[in-house]
């Protein structure tokens, strides 16, 4: 397939009810916070992990959709599946690949081939069955909260013990910790050269956007509640280098907040005197499309 020719700069937004999107296991799986602001964080690697998922279950049995990063894998064995494939040994004694650049190339390029993840978002796979090192076209940071958050930790019981003998005991006792509501986001690029690099395609941009729409649908639990994507607002470059700086057409992007039909941009003083966000519709997203510099569309997935 030919590769993306044009670079993108987006912004996704999405939002959580009553439930915790990114638990820090050095906090107890508090919800992750700016210790600074109070705002909620959800880390990049949990957002492509729901994004890896969703392609597994949507395209798994697909060619050229395996899943290289997913859950019990043996990455030196996903390795091996290109030597063979290609009919090579790997030089497990140095760590490196093949002594030819060219067949080195040939285990990087199969590799690529198969996995959406590693053409989409890289990966180093510079081990004992040495795969060499792919930097991915598709770059997320953490998402933030619009807003500061405060996450409820919530007593449960567990009704049922586990052996024979703690039959007669008291129940135990669990903590949950719950955010009641954040809007957050995230923003994200893709660099149409190193796309060229990987084969990161049309196509698989197509499945990227349907991704990041339908990931919560397919992540739902208990702990993580009311999950939604919400929006996503994307800027084409007609070239692969750009048209514009990235944070420039961020700027263009503002969340305010909404009550009975008056809004203001968070952190304006007038919110304070409204009620705390519990819903989507306290808050509005501005997109100011007038006067985009030459070359940049807006593209919205959904």
């Amino acid at each position: 397939m030919t590769a993306l020719t044009n670079r993108y700069d987006f912004i996704l937004f999405f939002d959580v009810e009553n439930g915790n999107p990114n638990g820090d296991p050095d906090a107890g799986n508090l919800p992750r916070m700016d210790p600074e602001t109070s705002q909620g964080l959800v880390t990049d690697v949990c957002l492509k992990r729901k994004l890896r998922n969703y392609v597994a279950a949507a395209k798994g049995d697909d060619a050229g959709h395996a899943i290289y990063m997913q859950d019990g894998a043996v990455l030196n064995r996903q390795h091996a599946l290109a030597y063979e494939a290609e009919e090579l040994k790997p030089n497990t004694a140095k760590k490196r690949q093949a002594d030819k650049k060219e067949d080195a190339a040939r285990i990087t390029d199969w590799m690529c081939r198969n996995f959406w993840d590693i053409r989409t978002f890289g990966a180093v796979m510079t081990t004992e069955v040495n795969a060499g090192q792919v930097r991915g076209p598709v770059q997320l940071t953490f998402a933030r909260s619009a807003e500061p958050i405060m996450p409820l930790e919530v007593s449960i019981t567990r009704s049922s013990v586990t052996n024979e003998k703690d039959a007669e005991k008291e129940r135990t006792m669990g903590r949950k910790h719950v955010v009641p509501y954040g809007l957050y986001s995230a923003h994200g690029f893709i660099n149409a050269n190193l796309a060229g690099r990987t084969g990161f395609s049309e196509d698989d941009l197509t499945l990227l956007w349907a991704g990041f729409r339908d990931m919560f649908e397919h992540d739902r639990s208990a702990a993580r509640g009311m999950m939604a994507a919400r929006r996503l607002i994307a800027f084409r470059h007609d070239s692969a280098l750009g048209n514009a700086q990235a944070h420039k057409l961020f700027e263009r992007v503002t969340i305010h907040r909404a009550h009975k039909g008056e809004t203001a941009p968070v952190g304006d003083d007038r919110p304070h005197n409204w009620p705390v966000a519990r819903a989507f519709t306290d808050y509005a997203i501005r997109l100011d499309d007038a006067d985009l510099p030459d070359g940049v569309s807006i593209f919205e997935p959904f």
